[in-house]
């Protein structure tokens, strides 16, 4: 895995696997258009929209633990009891997470990921990969893939049954509710591919950009200067060193 950030390190092109990467999403535009979206189509014509958020709302709160973790991993350990307190809070009094009392609150969630962890770390993103059904991916985000699947809910559950049902519940819900937006980008896009790989780009470089400022904001006020130093670097022109002024006759 080492080997293989290292290597895309070095690459400057942002899609060098465009051929390959093209015959994937063109796979995965079939397995949904075929298996995917029908189904959705139907989950959000039958179940009521407040049932499909409070389903958001239940993995989106089991997220927050794994974000908070993530978020110690990059040393924003506010921002990590900030999680932490969103996954009590929802888990108490939302209702094991349906209802988000947490934002009505303020407690904003983050969603870190373990790619955002090591793009924090200073892994570079590497070249652009389409996965077989998992859609849009990059070397840095794959080899943080399998550590965020095995820590997601659905692998934490013992029973085989349960974990697929969990897991199709999830897909399909995600997938309905992106319904509106998918069929916008089938109108807008000339190049749907390239669309959602900018797209894709801009964002996890956004995300880790954030991470990495809100390190940067966090190492400057856990700074406290030594007071020598701080005596040395005043400015000559304070009013305690400043000369007394001359006064001509």
């Amino acid at each position: 895995m080492a080997l293989c950030l290292g290597g895309c390190a070095t690459v400057e092109q942002p899609d060098p696997l465009e051929k390959l990467n093209r015959k994937t999403f063109a796979f995965n535009e079939t397995v949904d258009q075929y298996l995917i979206a029908p189904p959705a189509r139907v989950y959000r014509d039958v179940v009521p929209t407040v049932a499909r958020q409070g389903i958001d709302n239940f993995f989106n709160n089991l997220r927050d633990v794994w974000s908070a973790f993530n978020l110690i991993l990059q040393g924003r350990f506010a921002d990590s009891a900030n999680d932490v307190m969103r996954f009590g809070t929802n888990s108490v009094f939302g209702i094991v997470g349906f209802v988000d009392w947490a934002s009505e609150l303020g407690l904003a969630p983050h969603y870190e990921d373990f790619g955002q962890t090591l793009g924090v770390w200073g892994f570079d993103a590497g070249a652009y990969l389409v996965l077989p059904v998992l859609g849009p991916s990059s070397a840095r985000d794959a080899v943080g893939l399998p550590v965020d699947l095995l820590a997601s809910p659905d692998q934490i559950v013992e029973s085989v049954r349960l974990r697929n049902a969990l897991t199709g519940l999830r897909v399909i819900n995600t997938r309905a509710g992106l319904l509106d937006a998918t069929g916008l980008l089938d109108d807008i896009a000339l190049d749907k591919y390239s669309f959602v790989r900018d797209a894709y780009l801009q964002r996890r470089r956004s995300l880790v950009e954030d991470g990495k400022r809100r390190d940067a904001a966090a190492a400057e006020e856990d700074y406290v200067p030594d007071e020598p130093a701080a005596a040395a670097s005043a400015p000559a022109s304070s009013p305690a060193s400043a000369p007394a002024p001359q006064v001509r006759p």
